[in-house]
């Protein structure tokens, strides 16, 4: 008679069976709640719900186990997608660069225009945000103005309310990126968060300096007590990865900044028109240029510059390539975010944080360091976004970092000074400087204001949650609508009559009080109704949506019923 198993062989066996099958439990969980440990990993079902404070510290050997320990099979598909990774960054980097220049191209004239002699503060500050969201770089807008005041063509105390509102209009690039988000609820609520952290920002510090600046002028006489005598002309800097994505864009279309600085001391866009070449030969030194214009370095035009071109011409060239950077931009977008995913699927959220999680101060500096690369803070913030949509960097994170941004591309301004022989022109550099220090001042170091800017993101990104064409209506109102309604009332108190006065007090009357009416009726009940109204709208046309499939599937499970209880068969043999 064979002897009974011992108990100790019984709580071995036991033992090994709970441990496989809590390892099972583990491989194929979707969900925290299915793990032992509790932890999430990226891809679950509930990624979305687990907050900050409940994310586990990790150790530094996990994230090392996470990153590097792999079989060979998983090294050479992780090399594989990290090639993938680099090249659609490139073409990402490229994308961006060329909706610059292409949007330089297209509103060259209108934004040339809007430049000119002093203004009232307010004008100047809605000309800043304009101009920037014409050309899409505010780089550009403040060398444009640093220029424009070393040529004496605008004052100082103007130029320094442009470069406020050209901090603002930054952040529309940025805040596009987000449209390639649009097929994913929990994807858009945390890159339009993380987008719009640094509107919030800029519109944050740009209220209170705006008004402290009127009050007491406190950055123009900072800035000239640091001025020296006179400064040497240097040279033009570009940075290396602006040297790696130009080439190619030079190849496709290249903007002619002459052409708005011309308009902006007074000239006009017909002096450039019709574009020129002597014996037909397409070249730098053989062409008159108009919005479209030549490389100096290698004496060629790029593909969409035309000879006897009439200024009708290159705005469509420009609105074609717009059209096409956007089409890069959004399929770049897309596979990119498609691969990171694969790469991170499955990992757990305690290693993400613990190797995404550094000092504040110090994601500035990284900020700031990777802007001063590229040359321009929308590149920056425009690459972080997605990341900040798939959940590798939170929103905590991305926030020092585009204040990082903002005063990286600072150092464009400075060195378009040195450019320029006028000490005015640098004064213009450090205001923009030290604006960007005191708006990291005033909502950064203290952690109630801190919290300020976050909270509003957050607000903004759940918006999506209920409508999520939200995005689009809030770049068209903050960015477009908002400043046109300011710079249509500040033209009307600068015409100097009393009609047109009287016409502009009505109108800020009326808009002050129906802005007072939204609010009052927002928070008494107004909320929830506009809530519970967009809800209603987005569920019809989910289900709208939804219909084709839906009678598809009803009409399978139908024909699966009628199957079962045999109406099928009768059916066919009435037929016979």
């Amino acid at each position: 008679m064979p002897e009974p198993p011992s108990p100790e062989l019984n709580s071995t066996t036991t033992n090994d069976v709970e441990m496989a099958i809590t390892s099972s439990r583990s491989l194929f969980a979707r969900s925290r709640k299915d793990r032992p440990t509790g932890s999430t990993h990226f891809g679950d079902i509930d990624f979305i719900e687990e907050k900050t404070t409940e994310i586990a510290e990790a150790s530094w050997r996990e994230v090392c186990q996470s990153c590097c320990i792999h079989p060979p099979k998983v090294w050479a598909y992780i090399i594989f997608c990290l090639l993938a990774v680099l090249v659609l960054l490139y073409c990402f980097l490229f994308g961006l660069d060329l909706l610059a220049i292409s949007a330089k191209v297209l509103s060259g004239c209108t934004a040339g225009s809007l430049f000119g002699n002093d203004k009232n503060p307010l004008a100047a500050l809605v000309v800043g945000i304009l101009c920037t969201v014409l050309i899409q770089s505010s780089s550009t807008t403040t060398s444009i103005i640093v220029s424009l005041v070393g040529s004496d063509t605008i004052g100082i105390k103007s130029a320094i309310y442009m470069v406020m509102g050209a901090n603002i209009g930054t952040s529309v690039t940025n805040t596009i990126v987000v449209l390639g988000h649009l097929g994913d609820g929990d994807e858009l609520e945390r890159a339009f968060a993380g987008a719009t952290v640094h509107d919030i920002f800029n519109l944050l510090s740009a209220t209170i300096l705006f008004i402290i600046e009127l009050v007491t002028q406190y950055l123009y006489y900072l800035t000239k007590a640091m001025l020296p005598s006179n400064i040497r002309k240097g040279k033009h800097w570009e940075g290396p990865i602006k040297q790696i994505v130009a080439p190619l864009v030079d190849r496709i279309i290249i903007a002619n900044s002459a052409i708005i600085k011309h308009v902006a001391s007074g000239g006009s866009c017909s002096d450039f028109y019709p574009t020129k070449c002597a014996d037909s030969v397409e070249s730098y030194k053989s062409c008159q240029t108009g919005l479209i214009g030549c490389s100096s370095t290698t004496n060629r035009c790029p593909l969409f510059f035309q000879d006897k071109a009439t200024q009708k011409d290159d705005e469509v060239s420009g609105g074609v390539c717009f059209f096409i950077a956007l089409v890069i931009l959004i399929v770049c977008l897309l596979f990119l975010v498609t691969i990171l995913q694969r790469m991170l699927m499955g990992m757990s959220t305690r290693i993400i944080y613990k190797a995404t999680n550094i000092n504040g101060y110090l994601a500035m500096v990284v900020g700031c360091g990777i802007t001063m690369l590229v040359q321009s803070s929308s590149i920056t913030t425009s690459v972080l976004v997605p990341f900040v949509g798939m959940g590798i960097i939170r929103l905590e994170q991305m926030y020092p970092l585009t204040l990082g941004a903002n005063l990286g591309t600072t150092t464009t301004a400075l060195m378009a000074s040195m450019v320029s022989e006028k000490v005015e022109a640098l004064q213009i550099a450090l205001c923009h400087f030290f604006f960007n220090v005191n708006g990291i001042l005033i909502w950064y170091p203290i952690p109630f204001m801190r919290k300020v800017p976050l909270n509003v993101a957050k607000a903004l990104g759940k918006m999506t949650r209920i409508w999520r064409g939200f995005p689009i209506v809030y770049i068209i109102t903050v960015f477009f609508l908002f400043p046109l309604l300011l710079l249509g009332l500040s033209v009307l108190f600068e015409k100097g009559t009393i009609g047109f006065t009287a016409l502009g007090c009505v109108l800020a009357i009326l808009i002050a009080v129906l802005i007072v009416w939204v609010l009052f009726k927002w928070y008494r009940g107004g909320k929830e109704k506009f809530i519970a109204y967009i809800s209603v709208k987005e569920k019809e046309k989910k289900s709208f949506h939804d219909l084709p499939d839906d009678i598809s599937f009803l009409k399978h499970e139908i024909t699966v019923l009628k199957e079962f209880v045999g109406f099928l068969e009768d059916e066919q043999q009435e037929d016979q």
